[in-house]
């Protein structure tokens, strides 16, 4: 009932969501849950698996200090083709969901799923409110691609995201301008050594939906 006085006020024409709208907003609700789930499980074996070592070593030779880990939320993902899986499963989600969320990825011959990030650094992408909406991955041997990002999703549209844009506002709005680079690292680097403001479009040009976040 307050909603509605309000949305009179405001003049806005509140209208009951259809079953179809519903369905869309849970399946986006559960994706955004199995993302912050996944991030943080990529960040927990960052810090303290065993196995975490060789990701460790990457980032201490990049020199990315611990405050800068956390401040990103740093991971990494095992040498194993299904440990985020078969932890996501224990966790109660559906294979349908694991897909949906872009973190595994569906065998050819329809025989089950494998975990699309495997030994790299995992770097969470997160949309200008702070959500993780996809991950990005940097490869830890001589594997290829060097750099992976999630396809997209229901969440995630390469176009529409400004990696680093959530943790630059402040700076964005002191300075009233914006550093716009390439990739992750680039951001997380420029973020260690101060420069706050800076963002990255994921390696496409430049979008007018981009230009509309910094406005």
């Amino acid at each position: 009932d307050a909603l509605r006085i309000l949305a009179q006020r405001v003049g806005v024409d509140l209208r009951a969501r259809t079953d179809a709208q519903k369905a869309e907003e849970d399946r986006q609700q559960r994706l955004l849950a199995i993302n912050k789930l996944a991030a943080a499980y990529f960040h927990h074996r960052l810090l303290f698996s065993p196995d975490g070592e060789i990701a460790r070593n990457y980032l201490r030779r990049r020199e990315i200090n611990q405050e800068t880990i956390e401040r990103f939320h740093l991971g990494y993902a095992p040498n194993d083709w299904h440990a985020l899986g078969s932890y996501l499963s224990s966790k109660g989600y559906s294979p349908d969901d694991m897909m949906a969320s872009g973190l595994v990825v569906a065998r050819e011959d329809g025989s089950g799923y494998y975990d699309r990030f495997r030994n790299r650094v995992i770097i969470p992408l997160r949309d200008h409110v702070g959500r993780v909406v996809a991950f990005g991955g940097r490869v830890l041997d001589d594997s290829q691609p060097k750099y992976l990002n999630s396809p997209e999703t229901p969440l995630f549209r390469k176009g529409h995201v400004l990696f680093g844009l959530d943790l630059a506002k402040p700076a964005l709005r002191a300075e009233d301008k914006a550093v716009v680079v390439e990739g992750y690292m680039d951001v997380i680097a420029l973020h260690q050594h101060g420069f706050t403001g800076a963002v990255a479009s994921l390696g496409t040009a430049l979008t007018a939906e981009h230009a509309a976040l910094l406005e």
